[in-house]
Protein backbone atom coordinates (compact mmCIF):
# COMPACT_ATOMS: atom_id res chain seq x y z
CA UNK A 1 0.00 0.00 0.00
CA UNK A 2 1.59 3.44 -0.69
CA UNK A 3 1.90 5.73 1.78
CA UNK A 4 1.77 9.56 2.26
CA UNK A 5 5.49 9.83 1.01
CA UNK A 6 5.59 7.61 -1.76
CA UNK A 7 2.33 8.32 -3.45
CA UNK A 8 3.17 10.49 -6.62
CA UNK A 9 1.50 13.96 -6.61
CA UNK A 10 0.08 12.97 -10.19
CA UNK A 11 -2.01 10.10 -8.88
CA UNK A 12 -3.61 11.93 -5.65
CA UNK A 13 -4.20 14.28 -7.81
CA UNK A 14 -6.33 12.36 -10.60
CA UNK A 15 -7.84 10.18 -7.41
CA UNK A 16 -9.76 13.40 -5.81
CA UNK A 17 -10.48 14.49 -9.29
CA UNK A 18 -8.46 17.32 -9.37
CA UNK A 19 -6.45 18.85 -12.48
CA UNK A 20 -3.92 20.24 -13.67
CA UNK A 21 -5.45 23.66 -13.34
CA UNK A 22 -6.17 23.27 -9.35
CA UNK A 23 -2.54 23.20 -8.99
CA UNK A 24 -2.05 26.45 -11.04
CA UNK A 25 -4.29 27.99 -8.71
CA UNK A 26 -1.69 26.97 -5.50
CA UNK A 27 -0.46 30.53 -5.33
CA UNK A 28 -3.54 31.83 -3.98
CA UNK A 29 -3.43 30.65 -1.03
CA UNK A 30 0.27 31.69 -0.85
CA UNK A 31 -0.23 34.73 -1.86
CA UNK A 32 -3.18 35.34 1.36
CA UNK A 33 -0.35 33.79 3.56
CA UNK A 34 1.89 36.58 2.67
CA UNK A 35 4.52 34.67 0.52
CA UNK A 36 5.43 37.82 -2.66
CA UNK A 37 7.70 37.61 -5.53
CA UNK A 38 10.88 38.54 -3.07
CA UNK A 39 10.52 34.34 -2.18
CA UNK A 40 10.01 33.38 -6.22
CA UNK A 41 13.33 32.61 -8.19
CA UNK A 42 12.31 35.79 -10.17
CA UNK A 43 12.56 38.58 -7.71
CA UNK A 44 14.32 41.61 -8.77
CA UNK A 45 17.86 41.16 -8.38
CA UNK A 46 20.43 44.28 -8.77
CA UNK A 47 23.03 43.96 -11.84
CA UNK A 48 27.03 44.30 -11.76
CA UNK A 49 26.49 48.33 -12.14
CA UNK A 50 24.05 51.09 -12.19
CA UNK A 51 22.13 50.30 -15.09
CA UNK A 52 20.79 52.44 -18.30
CA UNK A 53 18.43 50.37 -19.40
CA UNK A 54 15.70 48.54 -17.07
CA UNK A 55 13.74 46.49 -19.69
CA UNK A 56 14.51 45.39 -23.67
CA UNK A 57 11.50 45.58 -26.46
CA UNK A 58 13.24 43.48 -29.62
CA UNK A 59 10.86 44.26 -32.82
CA UNK A 60 12.13 41.22 -34.91
CA UNK A 61 11.99 41.65 -38.69
CA UNK A 62 12.43 37.65 -39.11
CA UNK A 63 13.59 37.01 -42.78
CA UNK A 64 16.24 39.65 -42.89
CA UNK A 65 15.08 42.91 -43.90
CA UNK A 66 17.86 44.57 -46.87
CA UNK A 67 20.03 46.85 -45.27
CA UNK A 68 21.10 49.43 -48.31
CA UNK A 69 16.64 49.46 -48.87
CA UNK A 70 16.26 50.47 -45.35
CA UNK A 71 19.28 52.22 -43.10
CA UNK A 72 22.34 51.93 -45.01
CA UNK A 73 21.95 54.56 -48.08
CA UNK A 74 24.53 53.57 -50.74
CA UNK A 75 24.12 56.12 -54.02
CA UNK A 76 26.80 54.71 -55.84
CA UNK A 77 25.64 51.82 -56.49
CA UNK A 78 23.47 53.94 -58.87
CA UNK A 79 26.73 54.03 -61.25
CA UNK A 80 27.30 50.67 -61.00
CA UNK A 81 23.46 49.41 -61.91
CA UNK A 82 22.89 46.51 -63.70
CA UNK A 83 26.70 45.67 -64.02
CA UNK A 84 28.62 42.25 -62.69
CA UNK A 85 30.17 42.12 -58.87
CA UNK A 86 33.82 42.31 -59.32
CA UNK A 87 35.69 38.76 -58.84
CA UNK A 88 37.66 40.12 -55.76
CA UNK A 89 34.44 41.27 -54.27
CA UNK A 90 32.26 37.88 -54.97
CA UNK A 91 34.95 36.01 -53.56
CA UNK A 92 34.86 37.58 -50.26
CA UNK A 93 31.09 36.25 -49.63
CA UNK A 94 30.19 32.83 -48.18
CA UNK A 95 29.90 30.40 -50.88
CA UNK A 96 26.20 30.01 -51.07
CA UNK A 97 25.85 33.36 -51.78
CA UNK A 98 28.96 33.32 -54.27
CA UNK A 99 27.04 30.72 -56.38
CA UNK A 100 24.28 32.77 -56.81
CA UNK A 101 25.45 36.45 -56.86
CA UNK A 102 24.10 38.15 -59.82
CA UNK A 103 24.17 41.55 -61.25
CA UNK A 104 24.62 44.87 -58.94
CA UNK A 105 21.06 46.36 -58.28
CA UNK A 106 20.89 49.94 -56.99
CA UNK A 107 18.15 50.88 -54.38
CA UNK A 108 14.97 51.56 -55.89
CA UNK A 109 13.81 53.42 -52.88
CA UNK A 110 15.64 57.05 -52.28
CA UNK A 111 16.92 58.07 -48.82
CA UNK A 112 16.50 61.81 -47.17
CA UNK A 113 18.32 62.98 -44.07
CA UNK A 114 15.70 63.60 -40.91
CA UNK A 115 16.20 65.46 -37.84
CA UNK A 116 19.04 67.43 -36.39
CA UNK A 117 21.20 65.00 -37.05
CA UNK A 118 20.45 64.58 -40.64
CA UNK A 119 20.58 60.64 -40.25
CA UNK A 120 19.62 59.16 -43.33
CA UNK A 121 16.44 57.04 -43.75
CA UNK A 122 14.78 55.23 -46.53
CA UNK A 123 11.18 56.15 -47.98
CA UNK A 124 10.33 52.94 -46.47
CA UNK A 125 9.99 54.40 -43.48
CA UNK A 126 8.91 57.25 -42.99
CA UNK A 127 7.42 57.29 -40.07
CA UNK A 128 10.28 56.25 -38.19
CA UNK A 129 12.30 58.69 -39.70
CA UNK A 130 10.30 61.52 -37.74
CA UNK A 131 12.20 59.77 -34.92
CA UNK A 132 15.70 59.64 -36.32
CA UNK A 133 17.83 61.61 -33.57
CA UNK A 134 16.55 58.52 -31.41
CA UNK A 135 18.06 56.25 -33.37
CA UNK A 136 21.38 54.54 -33.35
CA UNK A 137 21.87 53.06 -36.31
CA UNK A 138 24.91 50.16 -36.24
CA UNK A 139 25.35 49.21 -40.20
CA UNK A 140 28.18 47.09 -39.57
CA UNK A 141 27.17 44.17 -38.48
CA UNK A 142 28.31 41.15 -39.06
CA UNK A 143 27.39 37.32 -37.90
CA UNK A 144 28.00 33.74 -38.57
CA UNK A 145 25.95 31.61 -40.99
CA UNK A 146 23.47 33.25 -44.00
CA UNK A 147 20.78 31.24 -42.97
CA UNK A 148 17.71 31.80 -41.41
CA UNK A 149 17.62 29.07 -38.60
CA UNK A 150 21.24 29.57 -37.71
CA UNK A 151 21.04 33.06 -37.84
CA UNK A 152 17.96 33.69 -35.62
CA UNK A 153 19.45 31.11 -33.19
CA UNK A 154 22.65 33.58 -33.42
CA UNK A 155 21.15 36.50 -32.67
CA UNK A 156 18.61 35.18 -29.87
CA UNK A 157 21.03 33.01 -28.46
CA UNK A 158 24.92 33.97 -29.30
CA UNK A 159 25.65 30.55 -31.03
CA UNK A 160 24.24 29.98 -34.40
CA UNK A 161 23.69 25.46 -33.35
CA UNK A 162 24.38 24.57 -30.33
CA UNK A 163 21.71 25.16 -27.82
CA UNK A 164 22.44 28.18 -25.25
CA UNK A 165 19.78 29.96 -23.50
CA UNK A 166 18.32 33.02 -25.27
CA UNK A 167 19.18 36.52 -24.34
CA UNK A 168 15.65 37.24 -23.23
CA UNK A 169 16.34 33.97 -20.62
CA UNK A 170 19.95 35.82 -19.78
CA UNK A 171 18.49 38.70 -18.70
CA UNK A 172 15.54 37.48 -16.73
CA UNK A 173 18.28 35.11 -15.11
CA UNK A 174 19.94 38.55 -14.04
CA UNK A 175 17.81 40.94 -12.93
CA UNK A 176 14.51 38.74 -11.94
CA UNK A 177 11.31 41.01 -13.04
CA UNK A 178 9.18 43.62 -11.56
CA UNK A 179 5.78 41.62 -12.45
CA UNK A 180 4.52 39.09 -10.28
CA UNK A 181 1.37 38.38 -12.51
CA UNK A 182 2.89 38.12 -15.54
CA UNK A 183 6.14 36.38 -17.11
CA UNK A 184 8.89 38.33 -17.41
CA UNK A 185 9.96 37.42 -20.46
CA UNK A 186 7.23 37.61 -23.35
CA UNK A 187 7.28 36.49 -27.11
CA UNK A 188 4.60 38.17 -29.47
CA UNK A 189 3.69 36.66 -32.40
CA UNK A 190 0.28 37.39 -34.76
CA UNK A 191 0.35 33.88 -35.41
CA UNK A 192 2.49 30.82 -36.24
CA UNK A 193 5.80 30.14 -35.67
CA UNK A 194 9.69 32.19 -36.28
CA UNK A 195 12.02 29.35 -38.15
CA UNK A 196 14.24 27.55 -35.53
CA UNK A 197 10.68 27.89 -33.43
CA UNK A 198 10.67 27.88 -29.91
CA UNK A 199 14.67 27.95 -29.87
CA UNK A 200 14.87 31.38 -29.71
CA UNK A 201 13.27 31.97 -26.61
CA UNK A 202 14.09 28.80 -25.22
CA UNK A 203 16.26 28.88 -21.28
CA UNK A 204 18.31 25.99 -22.53
CA UNK A 205 20.34 24.63 -19.45
CA UNK A 206 18.86 27.71 -17.07
CA UNK A 207 16.09 26.92 -15.11
CA UNK A 208 13.06 26.61 -16.72
CA UNK A 209 11.12 29.38 -15.36
CA UNK A 210 13.42 31.87 -17.36
CA UNK A 211 11.99 30.94 -20.79
CA UNK A 212 10.41 33.22 -22.89
CA UNK A 213 6.07 32.81 -22.83
CA UNK A 214 5.20 32.39 -26.72
CA UNK A 215 1.68 33.92 -27.18
CA UNK A 216 0.08 34.46 -30.50
CA UNK A 217 -1.79 37.56 -30.11
CA UNK A 218 -4.40 36.37 -33.28
CA UNK A 219 -5.00 33.44 -31.17
CA UNK A 220 -7.98 30.86 -32.68
CA UNK A 221 -11.35 31.15 -31.80
CA UNK A 222 -10.94 34.52 -29.86
CA UNK A 223 -9.06 33.56 -27.46
CA UNK A 224 -4.95 34.73 -27.25
CA UNK A 225 -3.80 32.40 -24.19
CA UNK A 226 -5.83 29.11 -24.39
CA UNK A 227 -7.02 27.89 -21.57
CA UNK A 228 -6.62 30.95 -19.18
CA UNK A 229 -9.60 30.89 -17.34
CA UNK A 230 -11.75 28.41 -15.62
CA UNK A 231 -15.42 27.92 -16.00
CA UNK A 232 -15.65 24.81 -14.49
CA UNK A 233 -15.21 25.65 -10.77
CA UNK A 234 -16.42 27.93 -8.03
CA UNK A 235 -13.62 30.54 -7.00
CA UNK A 236 -14.45 28.96 -3.44
CA UNK A 237 -14.41 25.58 -4.13
CA UNK A 238 -10.98 26.50 -6.19
CA UNK A 239 -9.81 28.22 -2.89
CA UNK A 240 -10.50 24.91 -0.61
CA UNK A 241 -8.68 22.74 -3.86
CA UNK A 242 -5.17 24.96 -3.56
CA UNK A 243 -4.78 24.56 0.01
CA UNK A 244 -4.63 20.62 -0.38
CA UNK A 245 -2.28 21.21 -3.52
CA UNK A 246 0.11 23.64 -2.13
CA UNK A 247 0.61 20.98 1.00
CA UNK A 248 1.19 18.51 -1.63
CA UNK A 249 3.54 20.72 -3.93
CA UNK A 250 5.60 21.62 -0.41
CA UNK A 251 6.03 17.91 0.15
CA UNK A 252 6.68 16.82 -2.80
CA UNK A 253 9.58 19.37 -3.00
CA UNK A 254 10.82 18.67 0.01
CA UNK A 255 11.90 15.37 -0.94
CA UNK A 256 13.40 16.67 -3.61
CA UNK A 257 15.73 19.57 -2.99
CA UNK A 258 17.29 21.32 -5.68
CA UNK A 259 15.34 20.05 -8.04
CA UNK A 260 14.80 22.93 -10.89
CA UNK A 261 12.60 21.32 -12.83
CA UNK A 262 9.73 21.17 -10.06
CA UNK A 263 11.23 24.48 -9.14
CA UNK A 264 10.33 26.02 -12.30
CA UNK A 265 7.03 23.70 -12.95
CA UNK A 266 6.03 24.44 -9.35
CA UNK A 267 6.22 28.73 -10.40
CA UNK A 268 4.64 28.49 -14.08
CA UNK A 269 1.52 26.68 -12.60
CA UNK A 270 1.37 29.10 -9.91
CA UNK A 271 2.20 32.09 -12.14
CA UNK A 272 -0.87 30.34 -14.44
CA UNK A 273 -2.67 31.22 -11.94
CA UNK A 274 -1.88 34.75 -11.54
CA UNK A 275 -2.57 35.88 -15.08
CA UNK A 276 -5.98 34.86 -15.12
CA UNK A 277 -7.35 38.04 -14.26
CA UNK A 278 -3.36 40.15 -14.76
CA UNK A 279 -2.91 38.64 -18.08
CA UNK A 280 -6.55 39.75 -19.44
CA UNK A 281 -6.08 43.23 -18.11
CA UNK A 282 -2.77 43.10 -20.24
CA UNK A 283 -3.24 42.63 -23.34
CA UNK A 284 -6.39 43.88 -23.43
CA UNK A 285 -5.56 47.10 -25.91
CA UNK A 286 -9.13 48.46 -26.22
CA UNK A 287 -8.44 50.12 -22.22
CA UNK A 288 -6.37 52.54 -24.27
CA UNK A 289 -7.79 55.74 -25.36
CA UNK A 290 -9.24 55.73 -28.76
CA UNK A 291 -5.83 58.14 -30.32
CA UNK A 292 -3.54 55.71 -28.15
CA UNK A 293 -5.23 52.54 -30.44
CA UNK A 294 -5.00 54.94 -33.81
CA UNK A 295 -1.33 56.08 -33.41
CA UNK A 296 -0.66 52.39 -33.81
CA UNK A 297 -2.83 51.12 -35.90
CA UNK A 298 -5.75 48.36 -35.78
CA UNK A 299 -3.24 45.95 -37.40
CA UNK A 300 -1.59 42.81 -36.35
CA UNK A 301 1.81 44.47 -36.09
CA UNK A 302 0.29 47.39 -34.14
CA UNK A 303 -1.44 45.96 -31.64
CA UNK A 304 1.28 43.82 -30.68
CA UNK A 305 3.76 46.61 -30.01
CA UNK A 306 0.54 48.06 -27.98
CA UNK A 307 0.64 45.26 -26.16
CA UNK A 308 4.47 45.31 -25.62
CA UNK A 309 4.57 48.76 -24.22
CA UNK A 310 1.27 47.69 -21.65
CA UNK A 311 3.97 44.65 -20.63
CA UNK A 312 6.56 46.45 -20.23
CA UNK A 313 4.79 49.11 -18.24
CA UNK A 314 3.50 46.62 -16.00
CA UNK A 315 6.85 45.14 -15.17
CA UNK A 316 8.11 42.37 -17.65
CA UNK A 317 11.51 42.46 -18.29
CA UNK A 318 11.93 41.82 -22.31
CA UNK A 319 9.61 41.30 -25.03
CA UNK A 320 10.12 40.30 -28.27
CA UNK A 321 8.12 41.06 -31.41
CA UNK A 322 8.21 38.80 -34.26
CA UNK A 323 6.70 40.67 -37.31
CA UNK A 324 5.15 37.22 -38.63
CA UNK A 325 5.37 33.65 -38.59
CA UNK A 326 8.20 32.10 -40.87
CA UNK A 327 10.74 34.47 -42.54
CA UNK A 328 8.23 37.77 -43.87
CA UNK A 329 11.46 39.45 -44.66
CA UNK A 330 12.95 36.90 -46.61
CA UNK A 331 12.79 38.67 -50.54
CA UNK A 332 14.59 36.11 -52.84
CA UNK A 333 12.10 37.84 -55.36
CA UNK A 334 9.99 40.45 -55.20
CA UNK A 335 12.11 42.21 -53.19
CA UNK A 336 10.25 45.65 -54.01
CA UNK A 337 6.48 45.22 -53.18
CA UNK A 338 7.87 42.83 -50.11
CA UNK A 339 9.41 45.58 -48.63
CA UNK A 340 7.22 48.12 -49.25
CA UNK A 341 4.49 45.91 -47.79
CA UNK A 342 6.14 45.27 -44.78
CA UNK A 343 7.67 48.40 -43.57
CA UNK A 344 3.67 50.11 -44.76
CA UNK A 345 2.81 47.42 -41.79
CA UNK A 346 5.58 48.17 -39.47
CA UNK A 347 5.98 51.86 -39.71
CA UNK A 348 3.03 53.60 -38.33
CA UNK A 349 3.51 51.08 -35.00
CA UNK A 350 7.49 51.86 -34.28
CA UNK A 351 7.01 55.44 -34.50
CA UNK A 352 3.80 55.20 -32.15
CA UNK A 353 5.79 53.04 -29.84
CA UNK A 354 8.61 55.61 -29.93
CA UNK A 355 6.52 58.71 -29.74
CA UNK A 356 4.36 56.76 -26.63
CA UNK A 357 7.51 55.43 -24.68
CA UNK A 358 9.12 59.19 -24.59
CA UNK A 359 5.95 60.48 -23.69
CA UNK A 360 5.53 58.25 -20.59
CA UNK A 361 9.23 59.09 -19.68
CA UNK A 362 9.94 55.58 -20.32
CA UNK A 363 12.20 55.66 -23.43
CA UNK A 364 14.80 56.55 -21.35
CA UNK A 365 14.94 53.14 -19.46
CA UNK A 366 13.72 50.96 -22.32
CA UNK A 367 15.89 49.78 -25.09
CA UNK A 368 14.10 49.19 -28.27
CA UNK A 369 16.26 47.29 -30.90
CA UNK A 370 15.02 46.67 -34.60
CA UNK A 371 16.71 43.93 -36.89
CA UNK A 372 16.43 40.27 -38.19
CA UNK A 373 18.77 37.74 -38.37
CA UNK A 374 21.13 38.84 -41.43
CA UNK A 375 20.83 41.63 -44.16
CA UNK A 376 20.70 41.18 -47.80
CA UNK A 377 23.37 41.38 -50.45
CA UNK A 378 23.44 44.37 -53.04
CA UNK A 379 22.98 42.38 -56.01
CA UNK A 380 20.19 40.47 -57.10
CA UNK A 381 19.92 36.44 -57.87
CA UNK A 382 20.81 34.28 -60.92
CA UNK A 383 17.66 35.71 -62.25
CA UNK A 384 17.33 37.85 -66.02
CA UNK A 385 16.34 41.82 -64.90
CA UNK A 386 13.29 42.08 -66.79
CA UNK A 387 10.02 43.25 -64.33
CA UNK A 388 11.25 44.62 -61.56
CA UNK A 389 8.74 43.48 -59.30
CA UNK A 390 10.18 39.95 -59.33
CA UNK A 391 13.40 41.41 -58.46
CA UNK A 392 14.76 39.98 -55.07
CA UNK A 393 17.98 39.82 -52.93
CA UNK A 394 20.21 36.74 -51.54
CA UNK A 395 20.77 36.29 -47.90
CA UNK A 396 23.95 38.62 -46.35
CA UNK A 397 25.34 38.57 -43.09
CA UNK A 398 29.13 40.59 -43.57
CA UNK A 399 27.68 44.10 -43.23
CA UNK A 400 23.97 44.66 -42.32
CA UNK A 401 21.67 46.85 -40.04
CA UNK A 402 20.12 47.10 -36.35
CA UNK A 403 19.08 50.42 -34.87
CA UNK A 404 18.68 50.54 -31.33
CA UNK A 405 16.33 53.68 -29.18
CA UNK A 406 16.59 54.80 -25.83
CA UNK A 407 18.14 52.88 -23.15
CA UNK A 408 21.01 54.50 -22.68
CA UNK A 409 22.28 54.55 -26.73
CA UNK A 410 23.36 57.87 -28.60
CA UNK A 411 20.47 58.81 -30.63
CA UNK A 412 20.89 60.61 -33.92
CA UNK A 413 24.36 58.66 -35.25
CA UNK A 414 25.39 56.15 -37.37
CA UNK A 415 28.09 53.67 -35.98
CA UNK A 416 30.45 51.73 -38.45
CA UNK A 417 29.78 51.71 -42.11
CA UNK A 418 30.11 49.18 -45.16
CA UNK A 419 32.08 49.20 -48.09
CA UNK A 420 30.73 50.94 -51.55
CA UNK A 421 29.08 47.66 -52.28
CA UNK A 422 27.44 47.26 -49.38
CA UNK A 423 28.29 43.97 -48.64
CA UNK A 424 31.33 44.07 -46.71
CA UNK A 425 32.23 46.25 -43.09
CA UNK A 426 34.83 49.10 -44.00
CA UNK A 427 34.94 50.30 -40.60
CA UNK A 428 33.54 49.97 -37.16
CA UNK A 429 32.21 45.98 -36.99
CA UNK A 430 30.04 44.85 -34.73
CA UNK A 431 29.83 41.04 -34.34
CA UNK A 432 26.67 40.03 -32.87
CA UNK A 433 28.32 38.99 -29.79
CA UNK A 434 29.50 42.88 -29.05
CA UNK A 435 25.20 43.61 -29.74
CA UNK A 436 24.52 40.97 -26.64
CA UNK A 437 27.61 42.42 -24.46
CA UNK A 438 26.08 45.85 -25.47
CA UNK A 439 22.91 45.38 -24.38
CA UNK A 440 23.90 43.47 -21.25
CA UNK A 441 25.94 46.83 -20.46
CA UNK A 442 22.76 48.75 -20.98
CA UNK A 443 21.29 46.79 -18.71
CA UNK A 444 24.47 46.75 -15.84
CA UNK A 445 25.73 43.85 -16.52
CA UNK A 446 29.38 42.64 -17.02
CA UNK A 447 28.35 39.91 -19.57
CA UNK A 448 32.01 38.12 -18.96
CA UNK A 449 30.76 37.95 -15.76
CA UNK A 450 26.76 37.10 -15.95
CA UNK A 451 27.31 33.40 -16.04
CA UNK A 452 25.46 29.99 -15.07
CA UNK A 453 27.27 27.05 -14.10
CA UNK A 454 26.72 24.14 -16.24
CA UNK A 455 28.07 20.74 -16.94
CA UNK A 456 31.55 21.75 -15.30
CA UNK A 457 31.74 24.93 -17.08
CA UNK A 458 30.75 28.54 -16.39
CA UNK A 459 28.53 30.08 -19.32
CA UNK A 460 27.58 33.15 -20.81
CA UNK A 461 25.70 34.57 -23.64
CA UNK A 462 28.88 35.55 -25.41
CA UNK A 463 30.71 33.00 -25.23
CA UNK A 464 34.47 33.71 -25.24
CA UNK A 465 34.30 36.73 -27.62
CA UNK A 466 32.27 40.35 -27.40
CA UNK A 467 33.16 43.52 -26.69
CA UNK A 468 30.94 46.70 -25.75
CA UNK A 469 30.25 48.96 -28.04
CA UNK A 470 30.99 52.01 -26.40
CA UNK A 471 31.10 54.72 -28.77
CA UNK A 472 27.49 54.42 -29.19
CA UNK A 473 26.23 54.90 -25.02
CA UNK A 474 24.94 58.40 -24.35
Amino acid sequence: MENEFNLSRRTALQRLGFGMGAIAASDLLASVQGRGLSDSPLSVRQPHFPAKAKRVIHLFMNGGPSQIDTFDPKPGLKKLDGQELPESVKKTLQPAQRNRVGEIWASPFEFSKHGESGLEISSLYPNVAKHADKLCVIRSMQSEIANHSPGLLMMNCGHPVLARPSIGSWVLYGLGTESEDLPGYVVLMPSGMPTAQSRNWTSSFLPGVYQGTHIETNGKGGEMIPHLHRDDIHTGTQRNLLRLTKSLNERHAANRPGDERLDSRIYSMELAFRMQSAATDAFDVTKEPEPVRESYGDTPVGRNLLMARRLVERGVRYVQCYHGAGQPWDSHSGLLPNHQRLAKESDQPIAALLGDLEARGMLEDTLVVWGGEMGRTSTIQKVAKKDVNRIGRDHHVDGFTVWMAGGGVKGGMAYGETDDFGLGVASNPVHVHDLHATMLHLLGFDHEKLTYRFSGRDFRLTDVHGSVVKDILA
